[in-house]
């Protein structure tokens, strides 16, 4: 055999050009490179360790836990490779922080929306398991996030998220000079009748390969398009990034919690400090 062998469990990981020693456990994962500066901005300290591609990545603390973050870029496709990547040098929990269209008409541009299960409209995780395997967040990740919301006082809510594969025709919107995908015209109603919360495109392969991998991962999102008022502002873009970090904080208190108690799950009948 001549030349390089490929490794990708090789130390320092080919995408996201991170070794073993350059994340916390617990990673934030927003999909656009630019909101890492401003997810690091609500956090104690932080340093860069890495950007190639659409991947950067940077390391601190929040509260005093360790804390990091890994921008995935738009889709699932890049999504799984950032998880598959982190996960080989160390990481074991895994918070999407984005923005989503919104399809249940109570909701409004700025609110939160916590993602307990996502239906696997993307092609991603299809390639890893058979389509009927569910993409349910970790429930102690989603008590996090809700516990985080409540503790900073902002407008949320919990629901079944649809990840799309593209932002026109998979969610429904026409493509370029008016043209329509079979069946696109009626996909939100479809959504909204099936009491789906909100559309993004990386939040059931994330879901997925965690459950596959046996980590935790949920996802929390800041509504920017209401698909029912038909309203778009890039309103409140900070609220998901301060949850996030404020859930991962939470998150390392339940498991102090737990090995006090002997247990390994969090559950109601414990505190959270």
């Amino acid at each position: 055999m001549t030349g390089d062998s490929e490794d990708p469990n090789a130390d320092v990981q080919y995408h996201l050009e991170i070794g073993p020693g350059d994340v916390a456990e617990a990673v934030l994962l927003p999909g656009n490179p630019e909101r890492v500066e401003k997810i690091v901005a609500c956090w104690d300290e932080y340093d860069h360790r890495a950007h190639h591609r659409e991947y950067r990545t940077a390391t601190g603390t929040y509260e005093g836990t360790p804390i990091s973050v890994t921008s995935t870029g738009i889709g699932s496709p890049s999504a799984a490779i950032a998880v598959e990547e982190l996960c080989r040098v160390g990481a074991d929990t895994f918070i999407r922080v984005g923005s989503c269209g919104a399809i249940q008409p109570e909701m409004r541009v700025g609110d939160l929306v916590i993602t307990t299960g996502a239906v696997r409209q993307e092609g991603t995780s299809d390639e890893y398991v058979r389509p009927d395997y569910p993409a349910s967040a970790d429930h102690e990740v989603v008590c996090a996030l809700v516990a985080a919301a409540e503790r900073l006082d902002y407008d949320y809510h919990t629901g079944i998220t649809m990840s799309a594969d593209s932002f026109y025709a998979g969610q429904g919107r026409p493509g370029f000079d008016g043209f329509r995908a079979a069946d696109s015209e009626g996909l939100v109603e479809e959504l909204r009748e099936a009491n789906v919360a909100n559309i993004e495109m990386e939040a059931s392969a994330i879901l997925t390969l965690a459950n596959l991998y046996g980590l935790r991962a949920g996802a929390v999102c800041t509504v920017y398009a209401d698909r029912s008022g038909g309203e778009f502002r890039t309103e409140g873009e900070t609220r998901a990034a301060e949850t996030a970090s404020l859930a991962v904080s939470l998150l390392a208190k339940m498991d102090e919690v737990k090995r006090e108690a002997g247990v390994d799950r969090w559950h109601a009948g414990l505190s959270i400090p």
